[in-house]
């Protein structure tokens, strides 16, 4: 089931579910990807940093997040934690807002169908 179609699918929604993430609480890249295989592994596939961080860059760029960076307790270090700007908040309400008409009106042209037998 992972045709090209449905990664496309997969690919669009990433951004949103990021920005959801990151508008819960601020956040580091390896807690988004460990909430996002513990929760969306079985629909979403795995999440790999190689996916998952050019996203935020580009979320950052777009000016959608920002990130500080702390010093990591573990291995005296630092982790980047990401949050949400106030023109992220308002893009992922415009989002949220346009997904759920957009599941409305493509639940409104799948109804009750089976489309297992349609016919060539």
């Amino acid at each position: 089931m992972d045709s090209k179609y449905v990664q496309q699918f997969k690919k669009g929604s990433l951004e949103m579910i990021l920005l959801c993430l990151i508008a819960k609480k601020e956040t580091y890249g390896y807690e988004i990807i460990t909430e996002l295989n513990d929760n969306g592994a079985a629909v979403l596939g795995y999440a790999k940093e190689g996916t998952v961080y050019p996203i935020l860059y580009r979320l950052q760029e777009a000016e959608l997040i920002k990130c500080r960076i702390a010093p990591a307790a573990a291995n005296g270090g630092s982790k980047k934690y990401y949050s949400i700007t106030e023109k992220g908040q308002e893009t992922l309400t415009e989002l949220i807002d346009f997904w759920k008409r957009y599941t409305v009106c493509v639940n409104s042209f799948i109804g009750d169908g089976d489309f297992s037998e349609v016919s060539i």
